[in-house]
């Protein structure tokens, strides 16, 4: 049973009324739901978990559990969500080639999504303010298999001065009061207070501020929450719409009757469209607490020219392959089918410290930390050229000949323990690795047969159950 605070009990009696806010209550000592995604981009496997219960309104996302250890997870197949979670994504409407912001994008939930709508087209830049999280973000977007991701470990600030009126589309999952989280982490009850919500919608307001700036005229901006405070959803978006005359528009792909809506009667002065954002309460049973709302700039984003595009600033460091080392490259990448965007391969990438790598975005990037830019197709060593583990998880995006398929799911917990394998195939040189039909490693196959393990040591599970 959750200790809840006495203000928030009296908070939401008042502003619910006692039925209401006793369903409330109750659903936050019931049982989370868990789901996942299916990966889109990969979507060419079957995944051995059950997909009975579709979570409504997001494709290919249904209820249920997954092993972070399975190889339906490692290979970047699929992703655990909360199911209210899936909606900022989701009611974005992201087509391919847009120019992509997911602000405070850690873990990388909602940012997988909105890669799986570019389809490796356009530029999402994911930023996490957060330099532990940070790796986690990279982590997940490495195995679902992006290529177009600029990972930056930035503020708003900062971004705001390198990307003015860039982006067509952000979404910012703002840092909140975490209340719709209470029953998944009780941890964040200690933290609740009347004081400390007023904190987080300051915040929200400094975070936003930043965020105008970087949007198109006529851009869309996603902005959701996982708490259920008026003070920072409605009261945040009539701020938005007072302050910068944006619009809020009613997503047009949302159906499901399990999900209510943004309330008037939060506000003291109301906003035309405020009843068109979305609110989700555990009590109807769809997920955790969540609240999204998406907003239109003003005017026109075809009258606004953007001067980012004509800056090519590869830096001293950024070099292209030279004639021999193409031919390395060449040596190991044409074992493998590659998907349409990496075809072109030779006259995008570029090299820095060593590294190969087809960069996402070329314009002028100094004073930001950067995390990851694009694909990294490997690493130049003497006399050679060694593949790198985001490019295998990108080429598990189509169907491939070079691959070695474990037996059993002895050898799969010992390849990701780091260990080498025994075999008698008869493929040489570098493979990719799968268990269960699923890509999600580089391997290197002697002249003995035996598999050299080239599963990154930061990934490796410590010990085998």
């Amino acid at each position: 049973m959750l200790n809840l605070p006495d203000s928030f009990k009296e908070k939401y009696l008042k502003l619910l009324g006692s039925q209401e806010a006793k369903k409330l209550f109750d659903s936050l000592n019931q049982e989370t739901k868990k789901a996942f995604r299916i990966n889109s981009l990969k979507e060419f496997n079957d995944i051995n978990i059950s997909k009975k219960e579709p979570v409504p309104d997001i494709p290919l996302a249904y209820y249920g559990e997954v092993n972070s250890k399975s190889p339906e997870w490692v290979s970047g197949e699929v992703y655990s969500q909360d199911p209210a979670a899936m909606f900022p994504a989701q009611i974005a409407q992201i087509s391919p080639g847009e120019k992509v912001l997911d602000l405070c994008a850690a873990p990388g939930g909602k940012t997988t999504a909105l890669a799986e709508s570019l389809k490796n087209k356009g530029l999402l830049v994911a930023n996490e303010i957060s330099s532990t999280r940070v790796k986690a973000l990279r982590e997940n977007l490495e195995r679902w298999g992006v290529g177009n991701a600029l990972i930056t470990n930035e503020d708003s600030i900062n971004l705001a001065k390198r990307f003015p009126q860039f982006f067509d589309t952000i979404l910012v999952d703002a840092p909140c009061s975490g209340e719709g989280m209470f029953r998944k982490n009780p941890d964040a009850i200690k933290y609740w207070s009347p004081k400390y919500v007023l904190t987080c919608q300051k915040r929200q307001k400094e975070i936003l501020t930043e965020t105008i700036k970087m949007l198109k005229p006529g851009g869309k901006l996603v902005y959701s929450t996982c708490t259920f405070s008026p003070e920072e959803d409605e009261e945040i978006v009539a701020w938005l719409v007072n302050t910068y005359q944006m619009k809020i528009e009613k997503p047009n792909n949302i159906s499901s009757n399990k999900i209510s809506f943004g309330r008037k009667d939060f506000l003291k002065k109301p906003v035309p469209g405020i009843e068109n954002t979305l609110r989700f309460w555990p009590q109807d049973n769809l997920g955790e607490g969540q609240f999204v709302a998406i907003l239109t700039m003003p005017g026109n984003d075809t009258k606004v020219p953007n001067k980012q595009k004509k800056k090519r600033a590869k830096g001293k460091n950024n070099l292209r392959p030279n004639k021999q080392e193409k031919e390395y490259l060449v040596k190991v990448l044409d074992k493998f089918v590659l998907p349409a965007f990496l075809q072109d391969w030779s006259e995008k990438c570029l090299i820095r410290n060593d590294h190969v790598f087809i960069p996402a975005y070329s314009g002028n990037l100094k004073g930001l930390k950067i995390i990851n830019n694009g694909i990294e197709l490997g690493l130049l060593k003497k006399n050679r050229f060694e593949p790198g583990h985001q490019l295998a998880e990108v080429l598990g995006q189509v169907k491939q000949n070079q691959v070695f398929e474990l037996e059993n799911q002895e050898e799969f917990m010992k390849y990701l323990h780091g260990e080498t394998i025994n075999s008698k195939t008869q493929l040489r040189g570098f493979v990719l690795v799968s268990y269960e039909g699923f890509i999600f490693s580089f391997g290197k196959v002697t002249g003995n047969g035996i598999l050299k393990n080239f599963y990154p040591k930061g990934l490796r599970i410590m010990k085998i159950d």
